[in-house]
């Protein structure tokens, strides 16, 4: 029997593997490619997205009653209108991610819960991504700027000062529900606050039964943007309102 030298093994390993590696070339291009997507810039969505606000009108969004818009139109930001209610996007949905930036006013009067509080809901049951002015202003943990307010604590509060934009990015994944709004599956939520990560993959069960789809929810609860100020706060000096700008989602597969 003839011996088979370490040459010849090495050269037939060799062919092998090129023809391994021209198959696996050969099935990833013939593959189906993931779509273009223009990831867009600071003020420019990406081209797959939907608008929910551009900064030119309030034709998307509305009142819980359906009714049209109650909060104003402002150098391009959406302006909270205390004593309006929470605004609603005509626009629903189910999982997305989900762009927003957000201006808290400085309330130096105030302090906890009662300095800009405001948040984002998903859905008409779900819960609520909490906005507050963060900075320099101690309250309970999951009640802070960031937190899935009552559930969840931000990992870390990444906050600027009350007076300055700030982003959410979210990932938003819908629980699946049952027969009577019974939740089958709870789902998840992921943000990003100023590009820093500060909720994880947290299990996400709405308030009071889930529904199918619903819209994007900015409340309105002590922003103070207009006159109505509750009865047992009292301002000092003249406060800027709670603004939003650049609002938009792309629908995700669930």
């Amino acid at each position: 029997m003839k011996r088979i030298t370490i040459a010849v093994v090495t050269a037939l390993l060799a062919a092998v593997l090129a023809g391994a590696q021209t198959k696996g070339s050969a099935k990833k291009e013939d593959g189906p490619q993931p779509p273009m997507v223009d990831p867009g810039g600071p003020e420019k969505a990406p081209s797959d997205a939907v608008v929910l606000f551009s900064g030119k009108d309030l034709s998307g969004w509305m009142m819980a009653d359906g009714q049209p818009a109650e909060w104003t139109l402002q150098d391009g930001a959406l302006v909270c209108r205390t004593g309006a209610g929470d605004l609603y996007s005509r626009e629903k949905f189910r999982s997305a991610q989900i762009h927003l930036e957000f201006n808290v006013p400085s309330m130096p009067d105030q302090s906890g819960q009662a300095r800009g509080n405001s948040g984002v809901m998903f859905h008409e049951r779900g819960n609520e991504i909490q906005i507050l002015d963060s900075f320099q202003n101690p309250t309970y943990a999951d009640g802070v700027c960031g937190a899935l307010y009552g559930v969840s604590p931000p990992q870390v509060n990444a906050y600027r000062r009350p007076g300055e934009w700030q982003t959410y990015d979210i990932v938003y994944h819908a629980p699946h529900c049952g027969t009577g709004g019974q939740v089958q599956t709870p789902g998840s939520l992921t943000l990003l606050r100023n590009g820093v990560l500060v909720q994880d993959h947290v299990a996400d069960t709405p308030r009071s039964g889930c529904v199918e789809e619903g819209p994007l929810i900015l409340q309105d609860h002590n922003g103070f943007g207009g006159k109505r100020v509750p009865p047992t706060m009292t301002m000092k000096a003249p406060v800027t309102p709670l603004r939003f700008r650049n609002i938009w989602l792309r629908r995700l597969p669930d």
